[in-house]
């Protein structure tokens, strides 16, 4: 068995990456891809490789005589056209080399678990195509296969269909083939289908032909759990280091990110807060009937906007307005508070300080409450500062205030002519009996002094539409709000969103509903492990004290073994020293994996 990789394009869509070295060259996680693929080789105890280069085709080879001369059996075979072919012609130029032994193909710009060759040539199977479950971040040639995993047929990327996606698998670009196979069908049709069509092409393209022939047999190797990506570009790179990365590496990268975990098939997201049981089907379904509209048209503007949004509660259009997510809306009131003291309750939702930059902060330590929010300190603080800001239920301990303590605070800050923001993102989430909101004429009427926040993101599970919602009578700050605000600020998905939601309302409050019982479930269990303090919570979080056990190790060991992402609490202020974490609140499946997770780690 000998092994041949595909190493002479110019990998132009790295850019800086690939500026002087060609594309195995390049690092990810710390190491270049061509030793990674040099130790996967010689764990499978292969001692022959084949290698095509062409773009710096020096380089490569130098490097590699320099750092493993004599560990295998090297062949370089320079592919002087690589600019103006393509990888067939770089696997043809191979073709003397590939009638002395079976071989295993793979192309030079994926990263693999280090065991795949290994297992793949262990396969009793002679001809293999190693194939991937097809996920949304996958682009190029995809398969399909039979019920004892043969390859039914080969789809290019013009040919892809998506209504088929659920039955599709995509090609890994590894391939283990017999010389016989090689040498007798392929070779003949390679040179068959360059005359006809030139050598700017795939050297994929043929097999779709290929495998339509009655003698010819490929087995499917199917990848399972097993980690790879196919690095074309600087994000393919980027999502690639943070998948091969290990430890504190892997979880920094995480935490950088914010998001877009979805590129990460496989991962649970415990850290950020989302409704898993809103939008129902029947709401995705007509949202995606809408596409073709709504991608190809015009939003309407931010009065349309606020109009929908003011429907949707009940609440005058002319005190109701919609931002770009909730914290579009906080770094609009923090542009326009300049030079103003706001009181902020600490720990909290991190805009709230990073967007009032040019105010002077004041804050309220609520770890001498327990993290509790303290009536007497919030009244404090409204007699020395501008702006209060108060997150009920509290980010992160899902502590709540009552409706009547809410309305003592408006009370209070309207006497004392002070500005009482109130963000109310998760108060759905509420038990029932005490569940409550601002977003309703009397109130809003009642206290132009206060300013109410409200993420449509987290409440309805749309974070994908960043929407947000901001409510208050005072006319002049809402004038000064409109001249932050873009003409569009708000997409046609999000619009349309705000347009048909009251169709599904009562979907809504029983989503919520699911919600409070998935939390206790969720909180019963977590107070089993005699090592955690829980904290009562009335939001779709909770935060757990872990006492001895290190928050930033355990968030490590979740994301390393089990890719699960929690937050850990320990960079935040007032947690300096101590091990606490916030816990999004899953349906019940996610969430008894995680005490399942936490039992194994535990113990």
């Amino acid at each position: 068995m000998q092994a041949l990789m595909l190493a002479a394009g110019l990998g132009k869509r790295l850019a800086k990456y690939t500026k002087d070295n060609t594309k195995c060259m390049v690092e990810v996680a710390g190491e270049k891809l061509i030793d990674r693929a040099i130790t996967a080789i010689k764990k499978a105890r292969i001692t022959r490789f084949v290698i095509v280069t062409g773009y710096k085709g020096d380089n490569l080879k130098k490097y590699i005589l320099d750092n493993y001369r004599g560990q295998l059996d090297f062949v370089f075979i320079d592919n002087k056209d690589y600019a103006t072919t393509n990888n067939i012609y770089s696997f043809y130029l191979a073709k003397e080399e590939l009638k002395k032994d079976d071989v295993i193909l793979l192309e030079s710009d994926i990263i693999f678990d280090e065991d795949l060759i290994k297992d793949v040539l262990e396969s009793e199977d002679k001809d293999i195509v190693t194939v991937a479950k097809y996920e949304s971040w996958m682009d190029g040639t995809c398969v399909t296969l039979d019920e004892n995993n043969h390859i039914k047929k080969f789809i290019e990327k013009a040919r892809f269909l998506y209504e088929y996606v659920d039955k599709y698998y995509k090609t890994v670009n590894i391939y283990k083939f017999s010389k016989e196979f090689v040498n007798n069908i392929y070779i003949p049709f390679l040179e068959t289908y360059m005359k006809m069509y030139g050598l700017n092409c795939y050297y994929e393209t043929p097999l779709k032909y290929i495998c339509k022939l009655p003698e010819i047999s490929f087995k499917a190797f199917t990848m399972d759990d097993r980690p790879w990506y196919e690095i074309d570009d600087a994000q393919d790179l980027d999502i690639a280091t943070v998948l091969f990365s290990k430890g504190e590496d892997k979880l920094r990268l995480i935490e950088k990110k914010y998001g877009g975990y979805w590129r990460f098939p496989g991962y649970i997201d415990f850290c950020y807060l989302v409704n898993p049981y809103f939008p129902p089907k029947e709401m995705v379904e007509k949202l995606r009937y809408e596409l073709p509209t709504l991608l190809t048209q015009y939003p309407s503007g931010l009065f349309v906007q606020n109009m929908n949004a003011g429907r949707l509660y009940n609440v005058d259009e002319s005190h109701i307005f919609v931002g770009n997510g909730a914290a579009e809306l906080i770094n609009a009131l923090g542009h326009i508070s300049k030079g103003k003291k706001v009181g902020v309750n600490i720990p909290a939702f991190n805009e709230y300080v990073r967007c009032f930059k040019d105010s002077e902060i004041l804050e309220i330590d609520n770890s001498k409450f327990d993290y509790r929010l303290d009536m007497t300190s919030i009244k404090s603080m409204i007699d020395k500062a501008d702006i209060t800001v108060v997150i009920n239920p509290d980010n992160p301990s899902g502590f709540m205030l009552s409706k009547e303590q809410i309305i003592e605070l408006a009370d209070y800050s309207k006497s004392n002519g002070h500005k009482l923001v109130v963000d109310e993102s998760f108060v759905d989430f509420a038990r029932g009996e005490v569940r409550f909101t601002l977003f309703n004429d009397e109130f809003i009427n009642k206290y132009p002094n206060v300013i109410v926040i409200k993420s449509i993101s987290k409440s309805y599970g749309v974070p994908g539409l960043r929407l947000g919602l901001l409510a208050t009578s005072d006319i002049n700050l809402l004038k000064e709000l409109k001249q932050e605000m873009q003409v569009w600020n708000i997409n046609s998905f999000a619009e349309y969103y705000l347009q048909i939601y009251q169709l599904f309302s009562k979907s809504y409050d029983e989503a919520c509903d699911k919600i409070v019982e998935a939390r206790e479930e969720f909180v019963n269990k977590l107070e089993e492990f005699n090592e955690f303090k829980v904290y009562p919570s009335e939001a779709n979080y909770v935060m757990v004290d872990l006492g001895d056990i290190n928050s930033r190790e355990l968030a490590i060991t979740l994301l390393d073994k089990y890719k699960l992402i929690i937050k850990d609490l320990s960079s935040k202020k007032t947690f300096e020293g101590k091990n606490f974490i916030r816990l999004a609140v899953r349906d019940s499946n996610d969430n008894n994996y995680l005490i399942n997770c936490l039992k194994e780690v535990i113990k």
